[in-house]
Formats: C-alpha cells, sequence, structure tokens
C-alpha cells in the first residue's frame, strides 16, 4: 500500500485519475461516507470522557459502554417520552401556520391570498398519504443509520488506538509522526466542535422555551426545538429560527412580537458574548462568509445534512491542508 502511494506520489496525471475515480466513488457511496463521518465526530467527541474513565483505572470495555449507555438513557427517558407531545405540537404549528402568516401579513400593511396556502398545505398532506410507504422507508432509514452510527461510534472508541495505528502504518516511516499529529489535531477540533454545539443547542432550547412559556406563546415547545437545532446552522440559523416565533407572536399582539423579537435578540447576545468564548473557545474559528459559504455547498451537495456537516468537513480540511503547507 505503501509502494502504491509513493508511485502515485512520483506520477501527476495516474494521481490525478485515481483522485477522481476515489470522488466519484465517494460520491456513490456517500449515505455510509456521512454515516461514517458523524460516528467518527461522536468518538471524538466522547474520546475525552473515555480516558478520564480509563485514568481511573476502569476497564476499556466499561469505559466505552458508560457515555454510551448515558446517550441512550437519555433517549429512552427524556427524548421518546416527549416525542407524541412534540409530533402533535409540530403537526398543530404546520397546520395553523398558513393562518398566522396571513393574520400577521395583514396586521403590518400586506393582503396574502390564504386559500393558496390551504391549496398548497392540502396538495402536500395528499402526497404525504399517497407516498406513506415512502416515508415510512425514509423514517426506518433514519433509524437504522442512528442505530449504525451508535454502534460504529461505539467499536472506533473501544479499539480506537487499533484503528489509528493501522491508517497511520499505511505512510512511511518518515510520515507517520507527522499523520498522528494531523489526526490528534483534526479529532480534537471536531470533537470540541460536537460538545460545543451540543451544550449551545441545550442552553439556547431550554431558554427558548423558558421564555416562550413565561410569555405564554403557543408552541413553546416546538419553536423551542427548532431554536435548539439550528443553532448548529451558524449565522442564519438563529435568525431562521425566530421568524415563525414573532409571526405567531404577531397574531396575538404587535407588543408581544416585540418583545418576543428582544427575546431572540437578547438570548442570541448572551449566547455570542458569553456562551461561545467560555464554551467554544478551542473549536472551530472560520471567518462568517466561509461559513455561509460551506453552508450553501454542503447544502446544495447533500441536503440538511450536508450543510450541518459543512463545518466540522471544512475544519478537517483546513488542518490537513495546513500540515501539507508545513512540510
Amino acid at each position: 500500500m505503501r509502494s502504491f502511494l509513493s508511485y502515485l506520489h512520483k506520477n501527476q496525471f495516474l494521481a490525478a485519475v485515481f483522485f477522481i475515480l476515489f470522488l466519484f466513488f465517494l460520491i456513490k457511496i456517500q449515505a455510509i461516507v456521512i454515516v461514517l463521518f458523524i460516528s467518527y465526530i461522536l468518538m471524538a467527541s466522547l474520546y475525552p470522557v473515555v480516558l478520564f474513565l480509563k485514568k481511573q483505572k476502569i476497564p476499556n470495555i466499561l469505559a466505552t459502554s458508560i457515555p454510551h449507555l448515558v446517550i441512550l438513557a437519555f433517549f429512552l427517558l427524556l427524548i421518546i417520552p416527549l416525542l407524541p407531545f412534540l409530533t402533535s405540537q409540530i403537526q398543530l404549528l404546520i397546520k395553523d401556520f398558513p393562518q398566522y402568516f396571513e393574520n400577521a401579513a395583514r396586521i403590518i400593511g400586506f393582503n396574502v391570498d390564504y386559500s393558496s396556502f390551504n391549496s398548497s398545505i392540502s396538495d402536500s398532506l395528499s402526497g404525504i398519504r399517497e407516498n406513506i410507504f415512502l416515508i415510512t422507508g425514509t423514517a426506518i432509514n433514519i433509524v437504522v443509520s442512528l442505530l449504525s452510527i451508535f454502534v460504529i461510534s461505539f467499536y472506533l472508541l473501544l479499539y480506537r488506538d487499533r484503528f489509528k495505528l493501522a491508517v497511520v502504518n499505511i505512510f512511511p516511516k518518515e510520515k507517520r509522526e507527522k499523520v498522528e499529529d494531523v489526526f490528534h489535531k483534526i479529532e480534537g477540533k471536531l470533537g470540541s466542535w460536537a460538545r460545543g454545539q451540543i451544550v449551545l443547542s441545550l442552553v439556547v432550547g431550554i431558554f427558548t422555551w423558558i421564555v416562550l412559556t413565561l410569555l405564554q406563546m403557543d408552541f413553546a415547545l416546538p419553536l423551542a426545538v427548532a431554536a435548539g437545532l439550528l443553532e448548529i446552522v451558524p449565522t442564519a440559523g438563529p435568525i431562521l429560527a425566530s421568524i415563525p416565533a414573532i409571526i405567531v407572536a404577531l397574531t396575538i399582539s404587535p407588543t408581544l412580537a416585540v418583545v418576543v423579537a428582544i427575546s431572540y435578540i437578547a438570548i442570541q447576545a448572551i449566547e455570542n458574548n458569553i456562551l461561545v468564548p467560555k464554551i467554544m473557545e478551542k473549536s472551530v474559528g472560520l471567518n462568517p462568509v466561509v461559513v455561509i459559504i460551506a453552508i450553501l455547498v454542503g447544502g446544495t451537495l447533500m441536503g440538511v445534512v450536508g450543510a450541518l456537516l459543512a463545518i466540522p468537513f471544512l475544519s478537517a480540511l483546513l488542518i490537513i491542508f495546513a500540515s501539507v503547507e508545513d512540510e
């Protein structure tokens, strides 16, 4: 394998052909690549916990199992029991949102044809009913993918050193120390990014839910969940999350809409000035324009998942490019 890489390094034409074929292969198996990449990110985020447990003389298999069991318990005890209520709230919000939008537009002086919204919603619902088997199949695929990520990350953690050594040994001896250092930097960067994003999403989601509940807003839980999830998308995410909340509030009163808008701005200010510097100090530090371009490219190539994974993928690429430039 090392001799093959050395030969490619000397023959630029074959290297270019091999690179194009490799990219084509990755595109064909992009679903598998996404699962593996998310598994690696999850592994990197959990590794400090496993390392701490191992330093306490806990066996490797048990140290690896504990964080995964905590994640499993979190979903079984907190997330899954909330799903029926959250699902019903989301369905009701989707159903009533055109009316909210029309009322909000009328308040600020715009006329909106509500019948077109009704027609669009009806067409969408009929399309969902006609493609119920396709939707069920997609849901099953998502569940299988999540289980795969969970299991793969477990084994990546359990045999981390072996996997890392196997990859490093592919390269020539004089390059191995450099490759190992690149692996260490990528793992640290992706791990800190994932841990930071999880904490930020939870904090923003909980703060948003508390504020909207105190304001007696309808659909406080789904709006808060949206705020937490969209927190993963830098710059544009918080803005997108605030729009449906402001529209719903505007149908109750313009004053409430202003209060909700100020509340979202305040939460975002607290996040940017207090939470981000403390939580994300070791995470990615990219130019906002670069972030937006990366999200657009990722979303175009691989949809929502591509947009969400664009930042950690770009961060890993930058580490690799920086290591190549240092040679």
